[in-house]
C-alpha cells in the first residue's frame, strides 16, 4: 500500500504544469560544442560554449547565474594578439539575442534581405561574422535569456542589487573579470560592444572596469547609442530630431522632387545644418521668434519632413516623434515604425497621436524568438526548462546618477589605447543618428579625443544589420576598428606633447 501512494505522489508531481514544478537555476554550467563557419571565403573552426557564470555577493555566496555564449576560434593558439569581443544589448531587460544571431555571430537567423520574417524559422551560417579577427562572448543580464537571480534572495535585494545603471554595470564588471580570468584571456586586447541601452551599460562599463578591475580596454562600440546621460532638454530636444525625419521622409519618397532626387547622404547635410543654425535657435526663442518668422521656419521644416506647414505650426515647431510615425502617412492609412521607420503597421484608427503598437518590433519578435530557443537546445545543446526572456522583468529601474557618457570620456582620458566607434541607423527613431553624433560633440567637447572616435551610419534602422546589405558593410566596419584600434608592436600607450589626439592614427584613418 506505501508502494501505491508512493507511485501516486511521484505522478501528481510530474503531471504538475511546468509553473507549478520547481525549475532549478544552474548557476555554474557549460556546454562545449565544436563547428565551423565561412568568413570572407575561410573556413574557420570553432568552438562555442554556452553556460551560466555566477554573480556573487560580498561574501562569496552565488545571488545570481548569468547565460552567456562564448565563441572561440580553435585554429589560433596565440591568444595574447586574440581579440575579445564582450557584448551586451539592452533594454534594459533585453537578451543578447539580438546581436547574438543577426549581426556579429557565426550563425544568422533566417529572414528576408530586408529584415523581414521568413518560415521556416532557422539558422544558417553567418559569412560577415567578425570570428575571423576576434573571439566573442555574448552576455545576458539578470532576468534576461537564461540569466535569473537565485532564488533565496529577496525581491528587494534583487532590485538593490541588479536594477538599476549604477548597479548593473558594478556587478557586471564583476562578472567580466571573472570571465576573463577563467578563459586566460587577461593578455588578450578586449573591446565593449553595446546595442541601444547596451551603450549606456558599456559607457559605464569602460571606467568600471579600468578603476575597480584594472581591466584596460582597446575599443568600445556603440551600437544605436542611447543619450549616455547627455542631457538634450528643451530647444536641443526638439530640433535634434529633424534630420531623423528628413531621412524618414526621403525613404518614403515624401520628400519634393527636388530633394528626392538627391541621394540620402548628399540630403542630409542641408538638413543638419538647418538644424543647428536655424531651427534650435528658432526654438529657443519661443513667442519672442515673431509670427513671420515662425512661419519661415515652419516652411523649411516641412520641407524637409513631409509634414504639412500647418501642422508644424499647429505643434509650435515641436513635432514629438511618436506624432510624426502616426502622421507622416496617415492619409494611406499606414503608421511607420519607432526603431526602424521603414516598418509599416495599421491602426485601427487613422485619428490619434501615436500608432497602436511598434510594427518593427512584433515583426522582429516573430522571427528571432523561435530561433534562439531552437538554437541553444539543438544547436549549442544547452538543456532547460527555464523560460527565455527575450524581454525580461526588471523594472521598476533606477536611473539615477547616468554618468555613463563622462564615464566613457574619462576612461578614454586615462587610457591612450582607448578608441571610440558609434553605429547608426538612418532611420532609427529612438536612438537617432543625429542624436548620436551630438553624443560625441558634447561628450568631449574640447575635441581633445576626437582622433580617436570614428562614427559610421547606414540604411537601415536600430538593428541596422538586419539589412543584408548594411550587415556585411557594418561587420566590415567593426573588424576595420579592432584592426586600426590594436596599437603596434612595442608601442607604449603614452599620450606625446603637441598631439592631443590619438598618438598614432588620424581623424581622416577612423572617419568617414
Amino acid at each position: 500500500m506505501k508502494q501505491f501512494f508512493t507511485l501516486l505522489l511521484v505522478l501528481a508531481v510530474f503531471s504538475l504544469p511546468l509553473s507549478a514544478q520547481s525549475i532549478t537555476l544552474k548557476t555554474d554550467s557549460t556546454v562545449t560544442t565544436k563547428h565551423q563557419v565561412t568568413v570572407k571565403g575561410k573556413r574557420i573552426s570553432y568552438t562555442a560554449t554556452a553556460g551560466t557564470q555566477p554573480v556573487w555577493d560580498e561574501d562569496g555566496k552565488p545571488i545570481a547565474g548569468l547565460f552567456y555564449t562564448y565563441y572561440e576560434r580553435t585554429d589560433v593558439k596565440d591568444k595574447a594578439n586574440r581579440p575579445l569581443i564582450i557584448s551586451f544589448n539592452g533594454g534594459p531587460g533585453s537578451a543578447s539575442v539580438w546581436m547574438h544571431i543577426a549581426y556579429t555571430g557565426p550563425r544568422l537567423l533566417n529572414i528576408d534581405d530586408e529584415g523581414y520574417p521568413l518560415q521556416p524559422y532557422g539558422i544558417k551560417e553567418n559569412p560577415h561574422s567578425i570570428l575571423d579577427v576576434a573571439d566573442i562572448v555574448y552576455i545576458n543580464p539578470v532576468n534576461t535569456g537564461l540569466s535569473r537571480a537565485v532564488s533565496t534572495l529577496s525581491k528587494e535585494d534583487t532590485q538593490k542589487k541588479f536594477f538599476g545603471i549604477n548597479a548593473d554595470i558594478k556587478y557586471l564588471a564583476g562578472w567580466i573579470n571573472t570571465f576573463v580570468s577563467r578563459k586566460n584571456r587577461w593578455a588578450s586586447p578586449k573591446y565593449l560592444i553595446g546595442e541601444s541601452y547596451g551603450t549606456t551599460r558599456v559607457s559605464g562599463l569602460a571606467l568600471e572596469l579600468q578603476n575597480s578591475h584594472w581591466m584596460y580596454l582597446n575599443g568600445v562600440i556603440l551600437v544605436s547609442p542611447t543619450d549616455l546621460g547627455i542631457k538634450r532638454e528643451g530647444p536641443v530636444e526638439m530640433a535634434n530630431m529633424l534630420p531623423y525625419y528628413a531621412a524618414t521622409a526621403w525613404h518614403h519618397k515624401a520628400l519634393s522632387p527636388d530633394l528626392q532626387q538627391k541621394d540620402l547622404t548628399d540630403m542630409l547635410p542641408e538638413v543638419e545644418e538647418f538644424t543647428l543654425n536655424e531651427l534650435l535657435p528658432a526654438i529657443a526663442r519661443g513667442w519672442n521668434l515673431g509670427d513671420q518668422k515662425k512661419k519661415e521656419i515652419a516652411a523649411k521644416m516641412a520641407r524637409f519632413s513631409g509634414l504639412s506647414e500647418d501642422i508644424i505650426l499647429q505643434q509650435n515647431l515641436n513635432v514629438p516623434p511618436a506624432f510624426y510615425w502616426k502622421e507622416l502617412l496617415r492619409k494611406e492609412g499606414y503608421t511607420i515604425g519607432r526603431l526602424d521607420s521603414r516598418y509599416l503597421g495599421i491602426d485601427k484608427q487613422e485619428v490619434g497621436l501615436r500608432p497602436d503598437y511598434s510594427p518593427e518590433l512584433t515583426s522582429w519578435l516573430h522571427s528571432f524568438t523561435p530561433a534562439i530557443n531552437m538554437y541553444i537546445k539543438e544547436h549549442l545543446k544547452y538543456k532547460t526548462d527555464i523560460k527565455y526572456n527575450m524581454f525580461g522583468p526588471v523594472r521598476p529601474w533606477d536611473n539615477s546618477d547616468d554618468n555613463t557618457g563622462e564615464n566613457l570620456r574619462q576612461a578614454m582620458a586615462q587610457n591612450p589605447n582607448l578608441h571610440l566607434m558609434v553605429q547608426a541607423g538612418y532611420y532609427d527613431g529612438a536612438c537617432d543618428y543625429f542624436n548620436a553624433k551630438y553624443n560625441m560633440w558634447q561628450m568631449d567637447p574640447g575635441g581633445k579625443l576626437k582622433d580617436r572616435m570614428s562614427f559610421r551610419a547606414y540604411r537601415s534602422g536600430h538593428m541596422m544589420y538586419l539589412r543584408s546589405e548594411d550587415l556585411a558593410t557594418s561587420n566590415e566596419d567593426i573588424r576595420v576598428f579592432i584592426q586600426k584600434s590594436l596599437p603596434k608592436p612595442g608601442q607604449p600607450a603614452q599620450y606625446i606633447r603637441g598631439r592631443a589626439g590619438d598618438r598614432s592614427t588620424t581623424t581622416s584613418q577612423l572617419t568617414k
